[in-house]
């Protein structure tokens, strides 16, 4: 293992040499006094190795424009995973974070602040719900709507004590919290966890019939359906045509609640404001996160309405969850920082960003552009490009692994080479979901330097590729989804 972590720590140490294109901008500060190569030494000495990072310091950002602390200018094309859909450090949403740091940041859920009110009712109203839960973290939000969904199936299905089941689908991520991992399929984020949470059932995404099938045999004691309504870290894999709407029709017949993990398709990503509106459908329940807080403050929320929000009642939290329903404690007692003040006004301004500038509409039409660009590159190169898909700016190109020399992460190091950043899921993958206040032009400049890399690097590229490791099936399905 030492020996392993060494040897990445020289790839990196090469790979950050090399400079990509770029100016420092115009009026900027001047490099920081530390290189990159002296920070990514910091962070690989002081920081856990729990990520494996594209070898670029980011130290100045602006709409889609990235500048490490050398100057060197880049294109984002992975947008912190959604988190920064309305572009970096957007003006309107950096002055609502400045105005209100100046005068309150911080009052705890104990009493009352003057801006959560408002922020709740207009996320309330922007998206048809009656109430909001507000937590800080994606991951957070996800626990909270596991809870709320196991709370109302105690209330309102009358569920003995710990008999709920929630069922999520295999290739799923919500996280990396013990719950959300328990849903997982991915070996490597399960392995030497467990025990993992019970309660779990699991089902293909996309296959309707499996679902209804564990909705006859155990729908007395489902709580909930809990999916992305377009799967990000598996790949940005979109459902069948129809697929959402008749989740919509099941959960109803059945009496199961429809939960929607919308943290990285929500807020415009898809070219919708959430990406169950592409089918119309309203799930009874919404998680919303990473560009809630426009880049800049963590901020997650999950809606719904009174029937299922207020199932959780003041006082009984705190003795009764405890005593009878152990695994309810945590969320609604200890959320010290959901709906801070600080938090709240920057999620005002950044749900006024999205509408006032029509991204949804923006992410739509320039999804549209870059598709045809990369549907060119898979027609030049067919034998490198297995698939291309998406909706909106949140996009995929996988590639064939057996005509690939290279794994989805060398494609990203030479692209960033090429100025251009993205990341990879997986191992043959690559994720194009830049900022939905790119232009146009960047999005020539970005389906340009993946075209070049495979034109130009790839056949540089050829090396021996380890050999496969003997595939481990999940625990849950059976299947090695990601081998």
């Amino acid at each position: 293992m030492g020996a392993t972590r060494r040897n990445l720590h020289c790839l990196l140490s090469r790979v950050c040499r090399k400079r990509s294109y770029g100016a420092q901008p115009q009026g900027g500060t001047s490099p920081s006094s530390s290189s990159s190569q002296q920070l990514i030494n910091l962070e690989y000495e002081y920081s856990a190795h729990n990520y494996h990072p594209v070898p670029i310091v980011f130290s100045q950002a602006k709409g889609s424009s990235i500048w490490d602390p050398e100057g060197n200018k880049y294109l984002d094309f992975l947008s912190a995973y959604s988190a920064v859909n309305q572009g970096h450090c957007h003006p309107k949403i950096m002055k609502a974070l400045q105005e209100q740091a100046e005068k309150l940041t911080l009052s705890s859920r104990a009493f009352y602040n003057d801006k959560f009110p408002v922020f709740a009712e207009r996320l309330t109203s922007m998206f048809g719900y009656d109430m909001v839960l507000p937590m800080n973290t994606g991951a957070e939000g996800v626990e909270t709507a596991l809870k709320l969904a196991r709370k109302w199936g105690y209330v309102k299905k009358k569920f003995s004590i710990d008999e709920a089941i929630i069922v999520s689908c295999c290739g799923c991520f919500h996280g990396r919290t013990l719950a959300a991992i328990s849903m997982s399929c991915d070996n490597e984020a399960i392995r030497g966890f467990g025990p993992l949470l019970p309660g779990h059932l699991k089902v293909d995404f996309g296959d309707i019939t499996a679902l209804e099938k564990i909705f006859k045999e155990s729908g007395d004691q489902i709580a909930g359906f809990l999916f992305e309504p377009i799967q990000g870290e598996a790949g940005v894999i979109i459902p069948p045509d129809g697929y959402l709407k008749a989740v919509r029709d099941l959960c109803s017949k059945y009496n199961i609640l429809m939960i929607a993990d919308e943290i990285q398709s929500g807020l415009a990503r898809s070219g919708r404001m959430l990406a169950s509106d592409w089918e119309e459908v309203r799930p009874d329940m919404v998680i919303l996160g990473k560009a809630l807080g426009g880049g800049v403050i963590p901020v997650s929320a999950v809606l719904a309405d009174k029937e299922v929000m207020l199932c959780i009642q003041p006082g009984e939290h705190g003795r009764l969850i405890f005593q009878e329903l152990n695994m309810f404690l945590f969320v609604f007692i200890v959320s010290t920082f959901g709906g801070n003040p600080l938090a709240s006004a920057v999620a005002i301004a950044s749900l006024d960003v999205i509408r006032d500038e029509k991204l949804a509409e923006r992410s739509a039409h320039l999804g549209e552009e870059l598709r045809q660009h990369l549907f060119k590159i898979q027609q030049q190169f067919p034998n490198y490009v297995k698939e291309v898909r998406g909706r909106g700016l949140f996009n995929a190109v996988e590639f064939d692994k057996t005509a690939l020399p290279v794994s989805a992460y060398d494609i990203c190091l030479k692209m960033k080479e090429r100025g251009i950043l993205a990341k990879p899921t997986h191992d043959t993958i690559v994720r194009l979901t830049p900022p939905l206040s790119i232009s146009s032009n960047e999005l020539q400049e970005g389906s340009k330097a993946l075209h070049d890399v495979l034109e130009l690097d790839l056949p540089k590229m050829r090396k021996p590729k380890p050999a496969d490791a003997p595939a481990t099936p999940c625990h849950r399905c059976g299947r090695n989804l990601y081998g």
